[in-house]
């Protein structure tokens, strides 16, 4: 959540080219829609948002049942500043002007604190090592391609119950995807051609994907 929409853009841009789905707010209350609608492993937030600011979202967050980690975002790098945002709930405090390398990996680093998700995810011959973005199955290395691993991470992270393709839209793509797109059809092939045989990933007639 960005009120400079250039730097929002640019930002989210990035972190797709990362591989992550991403959605954008420009202010509070967008922002706050946005987190109780979307269940986000990570939020950044800058803290001078307008309508809502930053801080009272931060705690808003905090204080709901929202398991998201916070990263925020913000021009205010001073110790007292970081220290104070800290205090509030945030995870973590990441002052501008920044790397964009150093974002990719606090983003990272906090997703994988994600309570929902482990940082290895294991199904049968299956290894997807999510901190080191690495598949192996059988223990040979599968390379995928980023949304590719991403509906991998979705599948597994399932355990074994069928994802349908509206879903796998959500949390690989973005807000933006096209409900009407083959996206996730064509992944899925792609995927099950690089992880080979036996074939692991089932297409369940009217609910989408699993794998068992």
């Amino acid at each position: 959540m960005e009120d400079n929409s250039v730097v929002a853009d640019a930002v989210a841009e990035g972190l797709r080219d990362q591989g992550m789905a991403v959605d954008v707010a420009y202010d509070g209350p967008a922002g706050w829609d946005k987190v109780m609608l979307n269940g986000y492993d990570v939020v950044i937030l800058d803290r001078d948002l307008p309508r809502l600011h930053g801080d009272a979202l931060c705690r808003e967050i905090v204080n709901s049942p929202n398991t998201s980690r916070i990263l925020m975002l913000t021009a205010a790098g001073l110790v007292e500043d970081r220290v104070e945002g800290l205090n509030l709930g945030a995870d973590d405090y990441l002052a501008k002007p920044f790397d964009f390398s150093e974002l990719v990996a606090r983003v990272r680093a906090l997703a994988r604190r994600s309570p929902s998700t482990p940082p290895v995810l294991t199904r049968g011959d299956l290894i997807v090592d999510r901190a080191r973005r690495s598949v192996t199955r059988a223990g040979r290395p599968v390379p995928l391609a980023r949304k590719e691993l991403g509906v991998l991470e979705v599948l597994v992270s399932a355990d074994g119950a069928a994802v349908t393709a509206e879903q796998l839209l959500e949390q690989v793509w973005d807000e933006h995807a096209d409900p009407f797109s083959n996206a996730v059809a064509v992944t899925v092939l792609r995927l099950r051609r690089k992880l080979g045989h036996p074939p692991l990933i089932e297409t369940v007639i009217g609910g989408g994907y699993r794998i068992p």
